[in-house]
């Protein structure tokens, strides 16, 4: 576990000492961004908008019975925005779009194209890794924006929409203005940063480390997405209670 975190982050420095070669690559990069974000939009538009939905349905009851139903937007609007708009969006780029950077990866190292890249000279971290981490961390906060936009809405036409919670739009939209920030929108976009350089650097490092053919190729997909996904959730704590200094 160790080696693997070291290697991880040695990636990840070589990675950052050649982001002023980006330029060169920006090709790729390009490409790399319409498969991440614009392939993308359909699945975070339907996974948000549930998720701000369902929200809404669970706790909008329970707040009506206590007279709180009035800061049902601003429950969801805090939910969507620190949390489950980043770290929901993280797993589902990771299950996505970490799988494929995984699987491309380690089957160009499956079959010796990465060593036939280091025999012409080509650096692999340049030509390979560069483009698809800094991709990652360009399209993963844009999709985390637009992730808590609908979830916001979701909740919104949940709570209008459902008799038992009977929150008009206006109401649901002005506490949400009221107690939600524009630091705390920020804080959900810094650990969508952090989460998206985690997907990028584990999914490249288990696709360059492939062993095998088509079975080391599943392998190294699946330790991608479970290491990215377990990383995310560890992490998601700790940035908190970071974050959570500077809120005071």
């Amino acid at each position: 576990m160790f080696q693997n975190i070291g290697e991880m982050l040695r990636l990840l420095w070589r990675t950052i000492k050649l982001l002023p070669d980006a330029w060169s690559q920006r090709r790729k990069v390009f490409e790399q961004l319409f498969e991440i974000g614009n392939a993308s939009l359909l699945m975070a538009c339907i996974l948000s908008i549930f998720i701000g939905g369902v929200i809404a349905l669970q706790t909008g009851p329970v707040l009506r019975e206590r007279g709180l139903v009035a800061v049902l937007g601003g429950l969801v609007g805090l939910s969507m925005a620190k949390e489950l708009g980043p770290v929901m969006m993280s797993v589902l780029i990771a299950g996505r779009i970490g799988s494929a950077m995984a699987a491309e990866i380690g089957s160009m190292a499956a079959y010796q194209e990465i060593d036939a890249l280091r025999t012409m000279n080509i650096n692999p971290v340049r030509f390979l890794v560069l483009p698809r981490v800094l991709a990652i961390c360009i399209a993963l906060p844009m999709l985390v924006m637009f992730s808590i936009l609908v979830g916001w809405i979701g909740g919104a036409m949940v709570s209008s929409m459902n008799h038992d919670i009977s929150v008009s739009f206006e109401s649901y939209m002005n506490n949400l203005r009221q107690v939600v920030e524009l630091r705390d929108v920020m804080n959900g976009l810094f650990k969508s940063l952090v989460f998206a350089g985690v997907i990028g650097v584990v999914s490249c490092h288990q696709g360059l480390n492939t062993i095998g053919g088509p079975r080391g190729i599943g392998r190294s997909v699946t330790k991608a997405v479970v290491n990215s996904i377990v990383l995310i959730l560890i992490l998601d704590y700790f940035l908190t209670r970071f974050l959570m200094i500077f809120d005071k």
